[in-house]
């Protein structure tokens, strides 16, 4: 099949609305079972693909995630391009709860993950260039998708991927601020790297839950707040993808 699009659905994106003619694959890979089996339908009528990241029921944490499975998975599929849809934290003045961000820059802080699909036994090693770990001419499709869309979304920003599941301390935030890290989220890597591997056009769409320790409003919050806060954010993501496959 030909798939305009595939997105992958972080923390509270689980079912992808408005998909429409849907069927459901479950993709075997070389790497294992995928999160999730692949939800295809159509969106005005474009053929899409969603899956879940952490599964339909969040029962897989950032850390035992199967990005490789999951990746070969829309890939075999038909995908070309990918958008990863990342629940994160606000590290930057301007990068609040609720706010949308289009990232144009990581900071890998992981470990223990599989990290590359090289990463078994005969398998060709490939150099990738990584300078740019999201694809340009996506990340412009998506502004200006937003744009069109009526949705305010902050252009540019670094994402800290941490190891999850637990949160940051504070201290381990104002390292990451001194990085250069404007947000942090536990699952934008190796997901980026690995598409590109795969030579797939990948771009994120970060949506800011909270506040990361130490940052902004130094009130307490509480969870229910903070999947408030997804949820605002979370159904804004629709209105990008139906303005981005209308283009």
């Amino acid at each position: 099949m030909a798939l305009d699009l595939a997105i992958i659905g972080g923390t509270g994106l689980y079912q992808f609305p408005g998909l429409e003619n849907v069927t459901q694959r479950n993709v075997e890979t070389p790497y294992g079972a995928a999160s999730a089996p692949v939800v295809c339908g159509e969106i005005g009528g474009r053929p899409v693909a969603f899956l879940a990241r952490h599964g339909e029921g969040h029962s897989v944490p950032p850390h035992r995630v199967n990005y490789r499975a999951n990746l070969w998975a829309l890939h075999s599929l038909g995908a070309r391009r990918v958008i990863g849809v990342n629940a994160v934290g606000g590290i930057r003045d301007d990068m609040g709860p609720r706010v949308v961000v289009i990232p144009d820059q990581v900071i890998d802080y992981t470990h223990g993950r599989i990290t590359s699909f090289c990463d078994a036994d005969g398998a060709e090693v490939k150099h990738i260039d990584f300078s740019e770990p999201y694809t340009a001419s996506l990340r412009q499709s998506l502004l200006t998708a937003a744009a069109s869309a009526g949705v305010a979304v902050v252009d540019g920003g670094c994402y800290g991927a941490t190891q999850g599941p637990r949160l940051e301390t504070r201290a381990e935030i104002a390292r990451l601020r001194r990085d250069g890290c404007d947000l942090v989220g536990m699952t934008g890597m190796p997901e980026a790297a690995l598409a590109r591997e795969l030579e797939l056009d990948y771009a994120c769409i970060a949506l800011i839950a909270n506040w990361a320790a130490g940052c902004g409003d130094e009130a307490e919050i509480s969870l229910d707040e903070i999947f408030a806060n997804l949820r605002d954010a979370t159904a804004l993501v629709p209105r990008i993808v139906t303005a981005l496959l209308a283009k």
